[in-house]
């Protein structure tokens, strides 16, 4: 099965005109006029080996998949400030001011929608510029018609929405989440447990628009979003964009368990002062992350099977709202590890990184692979692009793959598939059948 080819505009619509939309706009921005390369960016920097290594076959990813062009990108966005996007990345602080000067023209364009709010699963921020109606399945039907005005406006051929806003309060998945049906009629009688981010999604599948979650929201983990997905054709993936501290743990934790090493301990704890770090101060939206982080090292060092080595394990997370350090936030970790006859040892990493800067890219990559799997037919759920997230979605049956290399393995086996590719295994037995 081929890809359609990429014709025409492809819309980008953003629930949140936040740090992370607005410093992904002015990167592409700034990628397009050649003002910098796309660092962070897998999808336009990296390779992709085909057939064997004596081939020398490694054409970069952008030319061997039909990606959309970057400059045939056009943003939407919906948000509960009415700032542009100029305004919006100048409070973010996220850039320097020559670089949002530059991208000044682009970002003034992205004029947001009002947005879908609810004060119940967002408490520690709030703001004018929201849609208001007598039940959520008419919210829905508002964020349909703003998708439908988008599309004439912009004459766009196709659309993707990728949800850059805040984390939602935690809750349990519910009987109304549990069918299609019953989800629809809890919109039409205001369910107070149908979260905002669920009506973005429903809106976007039901208008023909792949979904994916960039927070830990439930969002599209619930069996009626799913159910909808798999009706309408949609791909949907998710969820929450995997940046700092738990990028270097799905780096840090395969690499300790390849080697055998015991874990004993690993405590995390990060300062943040932007508006992720404002909304996650309220202890319900820290909990949705705190789930989030958390099941990564589970599953990778499979604490059941090697019980000697990490059934112990005592893993704390902490977030500290810290308003003085803006988007540059600073995860530090303490790993208490030990080795050959339980001889101790000790892993300290301080990683003062700038969480917009990082997330970037991610929103990038996943918007051009969103597109690509829509037009190569792939609805449901898109377990093969668990790289760009902390808590990847899979099928009901199976767990979660974190360890980031078989993510990178599982990312471009499926490329090579949609292409027609021999898989790559790294076998490697044919390159010495001469010796036997």
């Amino acid at each position: 099965m081929k890809s359609r080819a990429p014709e025409g505009k492809l819309g980008v619509l953003i629930p949140g005109l936040g740090a992370v939309s607005t410093t992904f706009i002015a990167g592409v921005d700034a990628i397009i006029k050649k003002q910098t390369p796309p660092i962070g960016s897998l999808s336009q920097m990296g390779t992709i080996r085909l057939g064997k290594r004596t081939d020398n076959r490694n054409p970069m990813i952008k030319d061997f998949v039909p990606l959309a062009a970057l400059e045939d990108l056009v943003f939407g966005a919906w948000d509960i400030f009415e700032d542009d996007g100029y305004q919006a990345a100048t409070k973010a602080g996220v850039l320097d001011p020559p670089d949002l000067e530059k991208a000044k023209e682009t970002l003034q364009k992205v004029k947001p929608m009002k947005a879908v709010f609810d004060t119940e699963y967002i408490k520690n921020i709030d703001g004018p510029h929201k849609k208001s109606a007598e039940n959520k399945m008419l919210l829905a039907e508002m964020l349909m018609d703003d998708i439908k005005q988008f599309r004439a406006n912009n004459q766009t051929t196709r659309e993707v929405m990728v949800w850059c806003a805040s984390t939602e309060a935690y809750f349990e998945p519910s009987e109304i989440h549990s069918t299609l049906a019953k989800f629809e009629q809890a919109l039409r009688d205001n369910d107070p447990k149908i979260a905002p981010s669920m009506i973005y999604a429903y809106a976007a599948l039901k208008s023909g628009v792949p979904f994916f979650n960039g927070a830990p929201n439930l969002t599209v983990d619930i069996p009626a979003i799913q159910e909808l997905a798999q009706i309408t054709g949609m791909p949907i993936a998710g969820k929450d964009f995997k940046t700092g501290q738990t990028l270097m743990k799905t780096i840090l934790a395969p690499g300790l368990k390849a080697r055998m090493l015991g874990v004993e301990g690993w405590f995390s704890t990060n300062i943040l002062g932007n508006r992720d770090g404002e909304v996650l101060d309220d202890p319900m939206s820290f909990k949705t992350k705190e789930v989030s982080k958390k099941g990564a090292l589970d599953f990778i060092l499979q604490p059941e099977t090697y019980p000697d080595l990490y059934k112990d394990l005592y893993h704390k997370v902490r977030i500290n709202y810290y308003p003085p350090r803006g988007d540059a936030k600073e995860g530090w970790d303490n790993i208490d590890i030990f080795g050959w006859m339980g001889y101790k040892m000790q892993i300290k990493v301080d990683f003062l990184c700038r969480d917009s800067i990082l997330a970037a890219p991610i929103v990038l990559d996943l918007v051009l692979f969103a597109d690509l799997a829509l037009r190569h037919n792939m609805k449901g759920i898109q377990e093969w692009l668990s790289f760009y997230f902390k808590s990847p979605m899979v099928a009901p049956e199976l767990y979660p793959e974190h360890d980031i290399f078989i993510q990178l393995t599982k990312l471009k086996n499926t490329l090579r598939w949609m292409m027609g590719e021999e898989l790559i295994t790294h076998l490697g037995q044919e390159y010495y059948d001469s010796y036997e």
